[in-house]
């Protein structure tokens, strides 16, 4: 175990520590390990994104584990796959525009619909639920039709348009689920990400199910478990590219961009806008803007950080620059020589 030395300019170690290793990684997309056709976003793109805090990653995926009870039995774990996996009416059904009679007849595939586990009666109920048809469709000879209640071909239109993409089961924002076997249990993996309304699923299993999405898990379990995601996901990206870096640095990023209560971003709407000095505000990003508002609202800075004391030419508060070191001379006695 290593203790830091005191006064140890720590921010700029971690800065360089994963900032050097950076300049290695590769600018590509992978796929992810084990799981066909699923790519997702690794190496520099991935780090970046981690600490620009990003709303949505670029391949938002989910790693969903299952409870003892299901994790094992492959019909169970597809029925649950199923129930997860957002189905629209395109993927089950074609959508044609019957001009003639002005209606939009929807033609059920039962091979696709019995694969997704999915009624007919399923169909027609989140139909007849559906914005802009609210009760307008109806079953006939194995299809589902949807009369126009006004004569008009541009409401048609859009009545065939709003059918096609309704929502018939599934999350929302989850495209695709596959299931792969891990390390002896079946494992969902997805394309795509809503941590909220999955953990509400029955037999997942909560403790073990992750996102690659830190704003979701912190607005699903708090910042506690966003900051432990940060350090996660951020180690595995570096390990992935064979890349070692301590663990310490990244859990110092993690918990700059955390301490506030909610997950900031290391950039001018972050960590480094929001800095008490002006001087290192300004040095950052937009300068004139920083001097000129702090000019008109009388800012006062204290030279206490690193930026603004190179700036205007101090030694830096680190290290020996942190010790004040004043040289009294004893006073003479009486009879003493000089």
């Amino acid at each position: 175990m290593h203790a830091v030395d005191p006064n140890e300019s720590v921010g700029i170690i971690a800065a360089q520590s994963i900032g050097e290793p950076g300049t290695q990684m590769t600018m590509r997309t992978f796929h992810y390990a084990g799981v066909a056709e699923m790519n997702v976003t690794l190496g520099l793109p991935r780090l970046i994104e981690i600490v620009d805090a990003r709303r949505i990653p670029s391949t938002p995926i989910m790693e969903i584990h299952l409870e003892p009870v299901a994790h094992d039995d492959l019909e169970k774990v597809r029925e649950i796959a199923s129930n997860i996996e957002r189905t629209n009416l395109i993927d089950i059904a074609d959508v044609d525009t019957d001009i003639d009679n002005m209606e939009v007849v929807v033609k059920l595939d039962r091979k696709k619909m019995e694969r997704k586990n999915i009624t007919a009666e399923e169909v027609l109920r989140k139909i007849n639920k559906a914005k802009g048809i609210k009760g307008l469709a109806e079953m006939r000879d194995q299809n589902i039709v949807i009369k126009s209640d006004e004569p008009s071909y541009k409401k048609l239109q859009r009545i065939s348009e709003d059918t096609k993409f309704t929502p018939i089961k599934g999350v929302e924002g989850i495209h695709r689920a596959v299931i792969r076997r891990v390390g002896g249990h079946y494992v969902i993996y997805t394309e795509g990400s809503n941590l909220e309304k999955v953990l509400e699923i029955a037999h997942v299993n909560k403790k073990m199910t992750t996102t690659n999405s830190i704003l979701e898990i912190y607005e699903a379990l708090g910042i506690e478990a966003a900051r432990n995601a940060i350090i996660n996901e951020a180690s595995r990206t570096l390990e992935e590219q064979g890349l070692t870096v301590d663990i310490r640095h990244i859990m110092l990023v993690a918990d700059l961009m955390s301490n506030d209560g909610d997950v900031k971003a290391i950039g001018r709407h972050g960590i480094s806008g929001r800095k008490s000095s002006v001087l290192a505000r300004a040095a950052f990003e937009i300068t004139s803007t920083h001097l000129l508002r702090a000019g008109i609202t009388g800012e006062v800075d204290t030279l206490e950080g690193v930026v603004e004391n190179i700036i205007v030419g101090q030694p830096v508060t680190v290290g020996t620059g942190a010790v004040n070191l004043v040289w009294s001379p004893l006073a003479k006695k009486e009879g003493e020589k000089e």
